[in-house]
C-alpha cells in the first residue's frame, strides 16, 4: 500500500518544512510515502470561498486514481485515537487498499463534490490548529501508527 498526503500551498515555515521532512524520512522506513504539494489557486482574491473550493477539489479529484481511497482531514470528522488511528492504517493495508490518500484541505475547507467522493474523514482534535501545522501534526501520527502496527516502543500508554 502506498499512502499520500495532499496539501494545498508552499509550506511558508522553516520549522515545519523541517518537521515535515523529518517525519518523511522516518516514513520510508515502514510504507511507500509521498506528499503531493498543490499550488494555492490563482488570482484567488478576486474569487469567493465557493470558487476557491471548487478549483481545489478540481486539483484535488483530478488527481485520484480508480481504486484510491480518499480519507479527508477535517474537522467534521471522527476522533481517533492513535491507537485507533493505527488500527484504521492497518485495516486498509489488510484489505490491500493500493493508494490512502489523505487531504488537508485549503483554508476554506473541501468542495461539495470532494465531500462527495470521501470514504472517510477524521478529525485530529477539536481544536483549530493552522492548515501548516496539521501537516507536521498528521506525519507525527502517521508515524506513531507505524511503529505501534510494528510492534515498537516509541507510543506509551
Amino acid at each position: 500500500m502506498k499512502i499520500v498526503l495532499i496539501w494545498i500551498g508552499k509550506t511558508s515555515e522553516n520549522w515545519i518544512d523541517v518537521g515535515v521532512r523529518e517525519y518523511q524520512n522516518r516514513l520510508k522506513h515502514y510504507i511507500s510515502f509521498d506528499i503531493k504539494e498543490f499550488p494555492y489557486v490563482k488570482n484567488s482574491r478576486n474569487l469567493s470561498e465557493y470558487n476557491i473550493k471548487e478549483k481545489e477539489g478540481e486539483q484535488l479529484l483530478s488527481f485520484l486514481q480508480p481504486g484510491d481511497v480518499l480519507v479527508l482531514l477535517d474537522e467534521k470528522g471522527k476522533e481517533f485515537s492513535s491507537r485507533e488511528f493505527s488500527e484504521y492504517v492497518n485495516n486498509q493495508m489488510i484489505r490491500s487498499v493500493k493508494r490512502l490518500v489523505f487531504v488537508i484541505g485549503g483554508a476554506y475547507g473541501f468542495s461539495e463534490s470532494v465531500y462527495k467522493q470521501k470514504q472517510f474523514s477524521i478529525s485530529l482534535s477539536k481544536m483549530t490548529f493552522s492548515h501548516q501545522m496539521v501537516r507536521v501534526i498528521y506525519l507525527e501520527q502517521l508515524y506513531r501508527a507505524m511503529t505501534i502496527i510494528n510492534g515498537e516502543p516509541y507510543h506509551h500508554e
